[in-house]
């Protein structure tokens, strides 16, 4: 069994804090500070400050401490492009590849999700709206590519970015995706892409709306066209085979 370091239970925990929004976006914190939060020395807190940097969750301020950083319109539209170049293929793969046990846990993660709805259970929809995509993801056999999508996830969500009961509500996100996981559950490849291409350009154009500063910001509409006309090599569909060499 691997040991798990200081640095690494640090960063986990703080990620955690980051994330659930105990640490708001906004928010200065000192490294001696969190080594007493934490109960730990200053060395693992700084290590992990500089990994959570490097993915984005904070800025560090010199002579100042650790903040957590907000969202700007240049930061969703980058996530996006990234998730659509991943998510997209991704969800083509699962239709054609996914297994039986592998549709069936894609299929249980939209039934809790709609669960949550019913219940108004923000925390249990977001979590089972995030075990949805990873299950997606892990059709392809890429634990990597899962890695990636969640950090990206995080970037945004952990500084206070959603759609939920500001642009729109929890049903509206579960419905959103209905389509995706009936495609994969039919094995329909190009119809799963097309329909996580909309989730995913829906969701970042609401985000981008949202976190725009008026006079400053203006969001394109077509913002995603070009990069959604050439997620596939001209004249190849996501079911197409390569050729044979």
């Amino acid at each position: 069994m691997a040991r798990i370091s200081t640095t690494d239970r640090v960063f986990a925990s703080l990620r955690e804090s980051i994330v659930t929004g105990e640490f708001p976006a906004g928010s200065l914190h000192s490294i001696y500070r969190l080594a007493d939060l934490l109960d730990v020395s200053r060395t693992p807190v700084r290590e992990a400050v500089l990994r959570l940097a490097d993915i984005g969750l904070v800025t560090i301020e010199r002579n100042r401490g650790v903040r957590i950083r907000g969202v700007s319109v240049s930061d969703v539209q980058a996530v996006f492009e990234l998730r659509l170049m991943l998510e997209v293929p991704a969800a083509a793969f699962a239709a054609a590849h996914a297994d039986a046990a592998t549709v069936a846990t894609i299929e249980a993660e939209l039934d809790a999700m709609r669960t949550c709805v019913g219940d108004d259970d923000e925390a249990g929809f977001t979590a089972h709206d995030r075990l949805l995509h990873q299950a997606i993801g892990a059709a392809t056999g890429n634990a990597r590519l899962r890695g990636e999508v969640a950090t990206l996830r995080d970037s945004i969500q952990a500084r206070g970015a959603s759609t939920i009961r500001r642009s729109r509500g929890m049903g509206d996100v579960a419905e959103e995706h209905a389509p995706i996981v009936a495609a994969i559950a039919s094995r329909d490849p190009a119809e799963a892409a097309a329909r996580m291409e909309d989730h995913l350009v829906r969701t970042a154009t609401l985000l981008m709306e949202q976190v725009a500063v008026d006079g400053v910001d203006l969001v394109d509409p077509g913002w995603s066209r070009g990069l959604r006309e050439h997620l596939y090599l001209p004249g190849r569909s996501a079911t197409a085979q390569p050729p044979t060499q």
